[in-house]
């Protein structure tokens, strides 16, 4: 018996267009892993069909986006959508929707591992040009497939573990074995790859992995593994023990070597602070804000997932586009978007708690990062429409990391409104609903400097945060003062919910969400979260796992508790 997340044959199939070269693929669905890869230029291609699976979204559940999940699933966000959007109330609950929930983000890690393993057990048959580019490959085809089992075992918990393109049915592997093989992987890629700083890559490096994000993503997986398991230690596949001191290590040489550091200014690094929004939005204006981009010279951003500005209806690639950005916005509301400016339109997900914002302003009043993260539209949007398309969860709080950013172009005929993708890519759609090309920031330098404080108990990666936004610095190391600065600095950005499971706070955090005050369709109610900390403590936080997987696997796969 096959399960369907082995059958698929994945690297040939690479059919998600891109915003750039690096994501661009011909069609090579004639091709097979008898016949390719054999040149160069062939693992270049089957590498690009490696990377294109972190932004795959699928047009049956686009809402299964990982980043979306996770952060419904968070204290920070509450469900939000329409009334008909069960799926998105139905993860904030952390009950069934239906049997097959997150089989999008299931299927979507088991390719991607599929196209990994095809790629690595190929490497000896291609011929290269030099054993630096077979390393360079090799590296980030094990740092892509150490992401994937990193997305599934935090989703999923035990999951099986296959290293090989064979089909076959596993069980699933116990978490040692697989954190095991993501820190063997991530090792590997660490060894293989130079250690160029990042103000000497070029442009051509965008989207691809280096040392420094394999050594953050292997604190990353560490973290998470000690810390929801409580261990004292990690032990790779290849025999090697990872503890604390070793893993802040690893992060010690990215803080040193990597070139990567902190940009002057938090606001700066998130697309509201465009130059073509700037003169008619006032908060950008005010505090003279200048986006620094998505380019080489933001040196901040150390892995990111590249969207396409190529997405189209015609050639089933409307989900080659930012998706979440597209649900984090607010629901429509006369029909323009002046009301919101210069936050667009969208599916109105993810609607930000009052409380998560009470509790940052207790924490740091005069925080920049709270106008620089939230959008409060008691404050920046005075005309803002309650109850737009029976929007649910309101609670007049939207992020403003991830969401579609408009820009005002006045003519005889009136003012509209439009996407800044309209302005920085010639050829990407007028369709709101798939033209937000933002990357997502899978890591970037902050979050190395919190992970190193947290690994060595010292205040020194904290106050560098807290510098950058005019905060005090600490003088005494806290597990608090820690996982405060976690959130409140990386807030939005998909990693909020895996912080509270490691730290075995997620039970806590979101039974304090029961009670807030929501508005459903412009009708002012209490959040019902009566029942959060009993899912949490049923499932261990763990997700569903799709019946279909378990069916086509006769039974060998076993249900996640509390599901």
């Amino acid at each position: 018996m096959k399960t369907s997340h082995i059958i698929l044959s994945a690297l040939t199939i690479l059919a998600l267009a891109s915003c750039n070269d690096f994501l661009s693929t011909e069609d090579l669905t004639r091709k097979d892993s008898s016949n390719f890869p054999k040149t160069q230029s062939d693992a270049e291609q089957s590498l690009t069909g490696c990377y294109a699976m972190l932004r795959y979204l699928t047009p049956d559940n686009e809402s299964e986006h990982p980043m979306i999940v996770a952060e419904i699933l968070s204290d920070d966000r509450f469900g939000g959508g329409g009334p008909d959007d069960a799926f998105l109330h139905n993860v904030d609950n952390l009950t069934a929707y239906n049997n097959d929930m997150f089989k999008e983000i299931w299927d979507d890690d088991y390719k991607g591992i599929h196209r990994c393993n095809q790629l690595i057990e190929q490497m000896g048959q291609i011929n290269w040009t030099s054993d630096q580019d077979k390393a360079q490959t090799d590296g980030e085809a094990r740092f892509l497939r150490a992401y994937y089992y990193l997305s599934l075992a935090r989703f999923f918990g035990n999951v099986p573990l296959i290293t090989t393109s064979l089909s076959n049915n596993p069980p699933q592997a116990s978490a040692d074995e697989v954190y095991a093989q993501i820190a063997s992987d991530l090792l590997t890629a660490i060894n293989e790859m130079p250690s160029t700083p990042a103000n000497e890559l070029s442009s051509a490096r965008l989207g691809h992995a280096n040392r420094w994000a394999a050594e953050g993503l292997l604190a990353r997986a560490y973290l998470f593994y000690t810390g929801y398991y409580q261990k004292e230690s990690l032990t790779a596949a290849d025999g090697t023990v990872l503890d604390n001191a070793k893993v802040a290590a690893y992060l010690k040489d990215c803080i040193d070597n990597s070139g990567y550091k902190l940009m002057p200014d938090f606001r700066n690094l998130w697309p509201y602070a465009n130059k073509y929004s700037k003169a008619d939005y006032k908060y950008a204006s005010d505090n003279d804000l200048n986006w620094y981009g998505e380019g080489i010279d933001n040196l901040e951003f150390m892995f990111s997932i590249k969207y396409s500005s190529k997405a189209n209806w015609d050639d089933n690639n409307a989900y080659a586009n930012n998706e979440a950005c597209l649900f984090f916005s607010p629901r429509e509301s006369d029909g323009s978007t002046a009301n919101n400016f210069p936050l667009g339109i969208g599916w109105g997900a993810g609607t930000v708690s009052s409380k998560m914002l009470a509790e940052w302003k207790a924490y740091a009043p005069k925080d920049p990062r709270i106008d620089g993260s939230i959008f409060d539209v008691t404050k920046e949007a005075p005309n803002y429409s309650w109850g737009a398309d029976k929007q649910q969860d309101e609670t007049g709080l939207w992020e403003k990391k991830y969401c579609a950013i408009n820009y005002k172009v006045s003519s005889d005929d009136g003012d509209t409104y439009q996407n800044i993708s309209m302005a920085l890519y010639p050829d990407v759609s007028s369709d709101y609903m798939i033209n937000n090309v933002q990357d997502i920031v899978v890591l970037r330098f902050a979050d190395i400097l919190l992970m190193h404080s947290e690994l060595t108990k010292t205040v020194d990666g904290i106050n560098h945060v807290r510098a950058r936004v005019g905060l005090p610095a600490i003088s005494t190391y806290s597990d608090q003062a820690l996982q405060s600065e976690r959130r409140f600095e990386l807030a939005f950005e998909g990693e909020r919910w895996f912080d509270l499971l490691r730290w075995h706070k997620a039970a806590q955090a979101l039974a304090a969400e029961n009670g807030v005050t929501v508005r459903n369709n412009n009708v002012e109610e209490s959040k019902d979260m009566s029942n959060i900390a009993q899912r949490v403590e049923a499932t261990g936080g763990f997700l569903q796992i799709p019946q279909s997987q378990i069916d086509l696997s006769n039974g060998v796969l076993k249900q996640n508790k509390g599901w």
